[in-house]
């Protein structure tokens, strides 16, 4: 599949505000406050993803973050693609990833977008959505560091959309992978102190 503009630059803005916004909710905070979580900025990490909501103690309100913060970049690009066409549907997943990262609604001060980067392969293209996340698995099953593991499927992702004949996903997956490590420069300085925790560390 190529990919082509063949919507006006108006629906693309449109689509492009549309997935912001969506991508803008902020799931994390929500399911803390509706299971009585807390405040979550003031938890752990204050990230609004589910990784910190995990450190509340509640699987339940981890999952439903996970499926949230996935399914808002997926519904985006599923929207715009039926509504629209399939340029919208790159843009508006990808407007959505920007939401998730930096919401209008808590100053800009969001996750850092791997369930939103997943969520958002799998509707754009199954395929890149389970090569990513048998990416993530591996490396962190041998590594044992969360962060890594996101940073190297980020960092794979236009290689593999090479790979499996993506290649209209390639200025997009680069854009992911731009934001995600600038969304991880903390863990990145960790990982090369060796400060970093690993998955199942208390």
């Amino acid at each position: 599949m190529s990919f082509e503009l063949t919507s006006t630059a108006e629906l693309l803005a449109l689509w492009a505000v549309a997935g912001y916004l969506l991508g803008a909710i902020p799931f994390g905070i929500v399911t803390a406050r509706l299971l009585g979580l807390g405040d979550l900025r003031k938890i752990g990490s204050g990230n609004i993803g589910a990784t910190n909501v995990l450190r509340t103690g509640s699987k339940l309100g981890a999952a439903l973050t996970l499926i949230g913060d996935a399914g808002k970049a997926g519904a985006a690009v599923l929207l715009a693609r039926a509504l629209a066409a399939e340029d919208a549907a790159q843009i508006a997943g990808f407007a959505a990833f920007l939401g998730h990262c930096y919401p209008i609604w808590l100053k800009f001060q969001g996750g850092k977008g791997v369930a939103t980067f997943f969520g958002l392969l799998f509707a754009l293209a199954w395929p890149m959505g389970v090569v990513a996340g048998a990416t993530w698995l591996a490396t962190a099953a041998i590594f044992r560091y969360s962060s890594l593991a996101a940073l190297l499927t980020a960092a794979l992702m236009p290689l593999w959309t090479m790979v499996f004949d993506f290649k209209h996903l390639v200025p997009l997956s680069l854009g992911l992978a731009c934001v995600i490590y600038w969304r991880h420069r903390e863990n990145i300085i960790r990982l090369i102190r060796g400060q970093e925790s690993k998955i199942g560390k208390k």
